[in-house]
């Protein structure tokens, strides 16, 4: 039954739910498949509890909190069943209510990990659900006509840390402990790297969806650089505002782009015969470059139905475009520093 059981949460339930990261996963190396795909599937319960707008936040916060805790150890049956009644029942999507009532065996599964794997699973668990932590102390009730921003610059880097740069130091560390030939940098380096790798990955996230989130309550984007353009959250709202907000918008893609340098920097310090690592770093890379490209093309930015977002056949082209080039540093180097280079022509940069 526990291999079954396991079977199911790796195989069919995490597809379920994951989409594109699912076909990242395939390409990982063995040993690195399990904890990784677990934790996505415990991160992406906690998300699902978080965002459920149906739910008050303070017992949004309340059941996530008790997730963690079950994470890190400390049994709760009855916070589990919880869980399962309040958060599955209001899934509209199957896949994420058979998540929510399978925590019980994907905890089952984290026990039967090994003690550093366990360790690293919680770890970036916790550190991710800190992230939801904050959005649900900081931002108000989707449903209450408010909206509440960050104050400063260094608010946003802490909070895309939280829920994507401290994934690049979980990958980092899986790397080294199931595929330690592959890297052939230093870890510290490759850590700091790591960690930028995700920021840009969230920072494009954070441009890309900035429309939809105004209208529930939350402006990531720092009230500092908005006043620089005359601008409040507020006035946000407006799409017509998208060409004043622009030169904002252009300053945090530049920011994005020394990030996407660095996750560029990243990719060549893994061995070109690691091509599965490789591939799993190349492809959020390049979709990533690709919708800050779509994004500062964008007139409309500002508008939440008119989001930028790459069509499948593109991830198509990407995937079939990386196969031959993945093994050879010039090719990669010549192609994302190509993009970069074409977002910053767009730019003025």
């Amino acid at each position: 039954m526990r291999n079954s059981s396991r079977a199911f949460l790796l195989g069919p339930l995490l597809k379920g739910v994951s989409r594109s990261f699912y076909l990242t996963l395939r390409v990982l190396p063995a040993g690195m498949r399990d904890p990784v795909g677990l934790a996505y599937l415990l991160a992406r319960a906690a998300d699902t509890i978080a965002d459920t707008s149906l739910i008050p936040p303070a017992q949004r916060l309340a059941l996530l909190l008790s997730l963690r805790d079950q994470v890190n150890g400390a049994a709760n049956p009855q916070a589990l069943r919880q869980i399962a009644q309040e958060v599955a029942a209001q899934q509209m999507q199957s896949d994420e209510k058979t998540l929510l009532e399978s925590l019980g065996p994907a905890l089952a599964v984290l026990d039967q990990l090994d003690a550093a794997d366990r360790a690293a699973v919680r770890e970036i668990v916790t550190t991710l659900t800190a992230g939801m932590e904050f959005d649900l102390r900081t931002f108000p009730d989707e449903s209450s006509g408010q909206i509440v921003g960050l104050r400063e610059y260094a608010e946003l880097d802490r909070y895309t840390y939280l829920v994507a740069g401290c994934v690049g130091e979980f990958w980092t560390k899986m790397t080294h402990a199931h595929a330690p030939r592959a890297l052939i940098r230093d870890m510290p380096t490759m850590l700091d790297r790591g960690v930028r790798f995700g920021k840009a990955l969230q920072m494009t996230n954070v441009l890309r969806d900035c429309g939809k989130d105004f209208r529930i309550g939350r402006c990531y984007l720092p009230a500092t650089a908005l006043e620089r353009v005359g601008l409040t959250p507020q006035d946000l709202l407006q799409p017509a505002n998208a060409s004043r907000a622009q030169p904002m918008l252009f300053d945090l893609v530049s920011v994005s782009l020394d990030h996407f340098r660095a996750a560029l920097d990243y990719t060549l310090g893994i061995s070109r015969f690691s091509m599965r690592l490789r591939l799993a770093c190349v492809w959020p890379i390049v979709i990533g470059l690709e919708t800050l490209l779509l994004l500062v093309d964008n007139a409309d930015w500002l508008d939440p139905a008119k989001v930028s977002k790459i069509q499948r056949g593109k991830v198509y082209e990407v995937i079939a475009y990386s196969l031959p080039a993945v093994s050879s540093n010039t090719l990669l180097r010549g192609w994302i520093e190509g993009l970069i280079e074409r977002i910053e022509a767009r730019i003025g940069r």
